[in-house]
């Protein structure tokens, strides 16, 4: 009987983490540690505790401080959560799981980056975030730099899945659609919808490898808010209007910094990795056809 490798996950019972356990659970043996488990992250003796006991080889970090409206309140704040949760937290799990030689999977996001340039953001851009959430995340990727070198930094964007356990960019447009409530959507910013199922593969496979580095767990297309709204719309034959807005002039009158354009490239994760990540149009087929068999 093959062995499975153990794996503790910060955030198991999240969005991404449920669906990586529906997905991956038979393969590997997953331990949660979060909030809903009595263990809180941003306390150095309980992340001590639970990585210096535990034999798990791997430690999937995904809980992270995600509102990046309420993180915006939360401005240079370093005693409110998004600080603590994203900075503080990632530098207790970083340093534990390093000595505890335990591999790090960090996962970051693309809001690292400022949105001002017009051609698709690589690894080898540097990050210059241009609101809080990022910068925080940010943080979070040097904490996991300077705790050593067993690691890989994943930079996700925009996830959706079939049937998530909370709301996510795809449900939630829907659910907008189909109430009347759904607001303007940007029409001159670019976002890189990423499949949620496509990602956890990624997630298998540093498990297995332990590939060290950085890389864009991120689907294959850029679409403006707009255009995803309209395939989401056409994709689950939803009525309802679809209204445009400008991101330059929503940062114009709320004085709010906001990404302008996160085109990222994968790349280089499907070459080191030979996995493909799906369209947003793939990804909304796979949905819908995921959707209408749990119907």
């Amino acid at each position: 009987m093959v062995r499975k490798t153990r794996v503790i996950v910060t955030g198991l019972s999240g969005l991404i983490g449920q669906r990586f356990q529906q997905l991956y659970g038979d393969k590997c043996e997953l331990v949660n540690v979060d909030l809903t488990t009595g263990i809180d992250i941003t306390n150095v003796e309980s992340v001590k505790k639970i990585l210096g006991e535990s034999r798990a080889e791997v430690v999937l970090h995904l809980a992270a401080f995600t509102d990046v409206a309420a993180a915006h309140g939360q401005h240079d704040n370093k005693k409110g959560l998004c600080y603590r949760i994203n900075v503080d937290g990632t530098h207790n799990v970083a340093q534990y799981s390093n000595q505890f030689d335990k591999f790090l999977i960090h996962v970051s996001t693309d809001f690292i980056f400022s949105g001002k340039k017009d051609r698709p953001y690589t690894e080898d851009d540097s990050p210059d975030p241009v609101d809080w959430y990022g910068t925080t995340k940010f943080l979070a990727e040097q904490e996991v730099q300077k705790a050593g070198e067993n690691h890989t930094i994943l930079r996700l964007a925009f996830p959706y899945q079939a049937k998530p356990v909370r709301p996510d960019l795809v449900s939630k447009i829907a659910e907008q659609l189909k109430t009347g409530t759904l607001p303007p959507q940007f029409g001159d910013n670019f976002i890189t919808p990423t499949f949620v199922d496509d990602l956890c593969a990624v997630f298998n496979y540093c498990i297995n490898q332990r590939s060290k580095g950085i890389y864009h767990a991120v689907g294959s297309s850029w679409h403006s808010s707009y255009e995803v709204a309209s395939m989401v719309k056409e994709r689950f034959h939803l009525s309802g209007e679809i209204k445009k807005a400008s991101i330059v002039e929503f940062v114009r009158t709320t004085g709010r910094p906001f990404p302008h354009k996160l085109r990222l490239s994968n790349e280089k994760l499907k070459r080191d990795f030979q996995l493909s990540m799906r369209t947003f149009n793939d990804g909304l087929t796979e949905v819908f056809q995921q959707q209408s068999i749990s119907d």
